[in-house]
């Protein structure tokens, strides 16, 4: 009989459950590449009105007119030619959980997306591929006049002329060539409407789950908080490992009322042949808050990097966001805000960590405007590279254009201190242990901030991380 051996190292974060991959029964595909008619054929199939018809189609052209930023992580990797825009999951949308596929529901079950339902929200969203498979919201939270639904949906509501209002305003076409792609072939999201002095005291979740190899998901998420209204929006997205690249380039819109809150959480679970191009942005009227908390532990490139503009006087943004780069992972994040009003206030505090040679970047962008008086800014940022050959960089910028501003960054990058290691394991404590204890009182201020079972998850992810990561 062989000893047992105990296992010296682990490559990658156990994804087990997120890896599983179902049949491709598609009902509909379209072919690989971007065209004017492969975008008519999406909105053929969304059965767009005429203003989201030709909406699609001046975004393609500015696509087409756009180049990629000189700057950020390389994504030549990345063939648009090759990448499917539109795949429809062979099902409907429905609104009981009993209705959807076998294989679809067995996929999220996985996930504990129903669960979670059942137990601590107030309405779930789950997309899959191309389209919502489920939408749901308690009859308790749509008696207060909350709307939660798909976004095609709403278009042909009583809300179609809100959305036309709204719909990529924040985040226009032209802002960046992959904001134009999504303007082009956007497809399913949610829309989300709070009545004034609305508040809804549990969360509504989307969870997004991308299955077809080589394709690309597109979801639009618009959310418009009335004034006093209250809402916290919780955001999930995974996708199973392939040997092909897949897209993610989806978008965020969000408008934070008069003395309104809106915290939005996100944990982003990407595997490691995806591409993470996503575009998230907030404005933030008198006396509001927006509040972003942001987890980042998959896809293979990730350019993400969350921005609130402080309109109204007595405005406020928080950041917090913890990002995990592991072997061949190049993750680019960071937060930017824009004060516009006077006595705006604002703080990212951002943790990241890289191992196996992964590249964690740090972006920050603080701009004040000259008629922002009296506004606050701190930018914290702290990187722990858990090897020599990983690398952490940190880039901030700031655009100060008021003398009456306070204004504060500081950044620190490093490693584990071995005689914080040495003083665990004085206390009993084996080394991996103590590294993986240092590891998660690292990102304790973040975790602490998620959703209950999203801070489970980002540090059973960590401690499997760091099980057997010497020797």
């Amino acid at each position: 009989m062989f000893p047992v051996e105990e296992k010296t190292y682990v490559a990658d974060i156990d994804r087990t459950v997120y890896d599983i991959k179902d049949d491709e029964k598609d009902a509909y595909k379209l072919q690989a590449g971007l065209t004017p008619e492969i975008v008519q054929k999406i909105s053929d199939e969304k059965n767009d009105p005429a203003w989201m018809q030709l909406f699609r189609l001046q975004s393609l052209q500015v696509y087409n007119e756009s180049r990629v930023p000189q700057w950020g992580p390389p994504i030549d990797g990345l063939d648009m030619d090759n990448i499917v825009t539109y795949v429809r999951p062979n099902t409907k949308m429905s609104a009981k959980w009993s209705d959807v596929p076998k294989d679809i529901k067995d996929t999220f079950e996985r996930l504990g997306i129903p669960q979670a339902e059942r137990k601590s929200l107030a309405g779930v969203g789950a997309q899959y591929d191309s389209e919502l498979v489920y939408h749901n919201v308690r009859e308790e939270v749509a008696a207060q006049g909350v709307v939660y639904t798909d976004l095609e949906s709403a278009m042909h509501g009583p809300y179609a002329e809100m959305i036309q209002k709204h719909f990529m305003k924040l985040v226009k076409p032209t802002d960046h060539k992959f904001a134009a792609l999504h303007g082009a072939v956007w497809s399913g999201g949610s829309f989300v409407y709070v009545p004034p002095g609305v508040s809804v005291t549990i969360p509504l979740q989307s969870y997004f789950r991308l299955n077809a190899p080589g394709a690309g998901q597109f979801e639009h998420t618009l959310i418009i908080v009335d004034e006093g209204a209250y809402l916290h929006f919780i955001e999930g997205c995974s996708a199973p490992k392939y040997n092909v690249a897949n897209l993610h380039a989806g978008c965020v819109e969000l408008f934070v009322g008069k003395n309104a809150k809106l915290r939005y959480s996100t944990i982003e679970n990407w595997s490691k042949n995806m591409y993470n191009l996503n575009t998230k942005r907030a404005v933030v009227e008198e006396g509001g808050v927006i509040e972003w908390v942001s987890g980042s532990f998959g896809s293979h490139v990730s350019c993400l990097y969350p921005m609130s503009i402080l309109k109204g006087k007595d405005s406020r943004a928080e950041f917090t966001g913890i990002t995990f780069a592991g072997k061949g992972q190049c993750l680019d994040t960071g937060a930017k805000i824009v004060h516009q009003g006077e006595n705006t206030s604002s703080f990212i505090n951002t943790r990241s960590i890289s191992k196996d040679g992964g590249i964690s970047t740090f972006r920050s962008s603080v701009v004040v405007a000259k008629d922002a008086k009296q506004s606050r800014a701190a930018v914290s940022c702290q990187s722990l590279m858990l090897d020599s050959f990983s690398r952490s960089d940190t880039i901030p910028a700031m655009d100060i254009r008021t003398p009456d501003a306070d204004i504060g960054h500081e950044a620190r990058i490093g490693r584990i201190s071995e005689d914080a290691v040495f003083y665990l394991m004085s206390r009993g404590i084996g080394e991996e242990d103590a590294r993986a204890m240092i590891v998660s009182g690292f990102a304790e201020n973040v975790s602490r901030e998620l959703p209950l079972e999203y801070a489970v998850e980002m540090n059973n992810l960590i401690q499997l991380e760091m099980k057997g990561s010497i020797g």
